[in-house]
């Protein structure tokens, strides 16, 4: 019966080319007091009139992401509005199942799709939720049906639909799914996580050692150089090698690879807590509180291994002979200046976490989902070399933003092992910088800085992809 319904309904507002005509009819047989809008009441109605089997809240959570003046209806733009942006992303999802390119997906898409996501299920289950959307009998999904199925569904990508199938199927398909930068519970029982974290860190110290002559550059432009003392990109790189050799390009990268693991693991462990924490529904994590988990657990992570930091700081600044190694340094540093030392630059870092962890995530996302609604319409994968753009793009908008309080951290770690240098508190040191070097003297260092994001990530994602075929981690 759901099957004819639907079908009857669907095909009458089908025959009209135009799409508004399309969402007018819609609109009209759901609009049943003729009051302008589609009310939670109204849709939950017509959800059941068309035999559409929903999750709990679906009519709710429809009317609410639609909803732009508040007043708890969907009048004619609305309505429209959000269909057109929902179809949107039901393309992009019907195209990622869609494995062959030939506009239909069957049972064998289904599983090998479910498969690739580390959820294993049987021929005849992926066979039981393909018949659950079929309306021609085909057992094959071709566009029209899988849009009318899922059109009053708030389900949109692939990971909330498994859900909706669960549920709707009484299948065993696994428990909710998670992020790519998380791990599900089938990875983290069968050890996969720290395979993922191991290739991660390995990414990491690859990428940091193949651009630390840059880091140290920048590191050195920060402390060094001023208006009284110019210093170019060119000319500090032949002062560093006239002073330790082509090696000490390299000086403070042993620190800065060795804080990669347990700084990863410390984020790592804190994140699925703050979620346990923050999540105000236990099986979904809104955005806001993924954001939110995120930057507590860098800040956690930060604080865990910050003297490291300074330990880097002072062995890239240190001149032959300075410190023989790290627990020298350490030990130097506590002996002259104690523990207090050990956080200097301590603030500025941790409100640096702030705005660019978040410009950094919005534009890349912003620039991927872009990218993949104006070029990508029959794939849901844009592609490296888009995803290695907006990752650059991204990370150099986060640096723009965050940099200032990048190099004042660098200065107060610094400050002790400068010579005829003042010990200035945060906002001190600002005002003197722009006094001395103006506005602009913030952002010392940050060509070098801009030289190193595209070869970083770059090296991080051709180091983690092998890293992961080793290990035996399935793409």
């Amino acid at each position: 019966m759901y099957h004819i319904v639907r079908k009857m309904i669907f095909t009458d507002c089908r025959c009209a080319e135009d799409p508004a005509n399309v969402y007018e009819e819609l609109f009209s047989k759901l609009d049943t007091n003729k009051d302008g809008k589609v009310d939670v009441s109204e849709l939950k109605a017509g959800m059941a009139a068309m035999g559409m089997r929903a999750g709990k809240g679906a009519a709710q959570k429809i009317v609410s992401s639609g909803d732009q003046d508040k007043d708890e209806g969907l009048d004619f733009n609305e309505f429209t509005k959000y269909l057109k942006e929902h179809e949107k992303k039901l393309r992009i999802t019907f195209k990622s199942l869609d494995k062959n390119n030939d506009g239909k997906i069957d049972s064998m898409e289904i599983k090998q799709s479910l498969e690739d996501l580390g959820l294993n299920i049987t021929k005849e289950d992926a066979g039981k939720i393909l018949q659950s959307i079929d309306v021609d009998g085909t057992m094959t999904l071709d566009w029209n049906e899988w849009r009318e199925h899922f059109l009053f569904n708030p389900a949109t990508n692939l990971q909330e639909i498994i859900r909706y199938w669960k549920h709707t199927t009484a299948l065993d398909i696994g428990d909710s799914l998670t992020i790519p930068d998380e791990f599900t519970e089938e990875e983290k029982t069968t050890g996969v996580w720290w395979r993922q974290l191991s290739a991660g860190a390995m990414a990491g110290a690859v990428s940091r050692t193949g651009t630390a002559p840059l880091d140290r550059m920048k590191v050195f432009l920060q402390v060094h150089a001023s208006k009284s003392n110019e210093i170019s990109l060119v000319g500090g790189f032949k002062d560093m090698i006239k002073e330790g050799g082509v090696a000490s390009l390299w000086r403070g990268n042993g620190t800065n690879v060795l804080k990669i693991a347990p700084e990863t693991a410390i984020k790592f462990m804190a994140y699925e807590k703050y979620k346990q924490m923050l999540a105000s529904d236990p099986g979904k994590i809104r955005t806001h509180e993924r954001f939110l988990a995120g930057s507590l657990a860098g800040a956690t992570a930060q604080t865990a291994i910050y003297p490291m930091e300074v330990l880097k700081t002072r062995l890239t600044l240190r001149k032959t002979g300075q410190y023989s190694g790290m627990f020298d340094c350490a030990k130097k540093i506590m002996k002259k200046e104690g523990v207090k030392a050990f956080y200097k630059g301590y603030i500025p870092n941790i409100l640096g976490i702030i705005p660019y962890a978040g410009i950094d995530l919005a534009v890349y996302e912003s620039l991927k989902n872009m990218w993949l609604s104006r070029y990508c319409k029959d794939t849901a994968n844009p592609g490296i070399l888009v995803l290695l753009g907006c990752g650059t793009l991204s990370s150099t908008c986060g640096q723009l933003a965050s940099y200032p309080l990048a190099l004042v951290r660098t200065r107060m770690q610094a400050q002790a092992s400068v010579e005829g240098s003042e010990q200035l508190p945060m906002t001190k040191l600002v005002k003197n910088i722009l006094k001395k070097d103006g506005f602009f003297g913030l952002y010392r260092g940050i060509l070098p800085n801009f030289m190193k994001v595209l070869p970083a990530v770059s090296i991080s994602y051709v180091v983690y992809e092998y890293m992961r075929e080793g290990l035996g981690i399935q793409k």
